[in-house]
């Protein structure tokens, strides 16, 4: 059975689109609402390593740009805490199944998922 983890925040529309993309196709999901519980260490570096950190934020985002990130130089580490403060930074959302990796929206990617789970 494909085990998918999602992280992302409930009021964030594709987020929402990843929940209903699953349950539509039954499968189990454990949703994380970064709005009440940052993202492990360990798991925000298994999107790092796969993606790297700027892929993984949103660079056209309103809460990018009223941070004022568009105009500053941040260490990783910094932009590490502004995104664990901040998870709407983030390209929402993330979506773990196993090995595999998805960020933002990516029906391409889940279909992917799903298939490689099925005997």
């Amino acid at each position: 059975m494909t085990n998918v983890q999602i992280f992302g925040v409930k009021n964030s529309p594709s987020t929402r689109a990843a929940e209903r993309f699953f349950k539509e196709r039954h499968i189990a999901i454990h949703f994380v609402d970064l709005a009440q519980r940052p993202m492990a260490p360990g798991e925000i570096k298994r999107f790092i390593d796969r993606f790297g950190l700027l892929e993984l934020v949103d660079r056209e985002s309103t809460p990018y740009e009223a941070s004022g990130l568009k105009y500053m130089k941040l260490s990783d580490a910094d932009l590490i805490a502004r995104i664990e403060r901040e998870p709407k930074l983030l390209r929402l959302p993330l979506v773990r199944s196993g090995n595999q990796l998805s960020i933002g929206k990516n029906e391409t990617v889940w279909k992917e998922m799903i298939s490689s789970a099925s005997p």
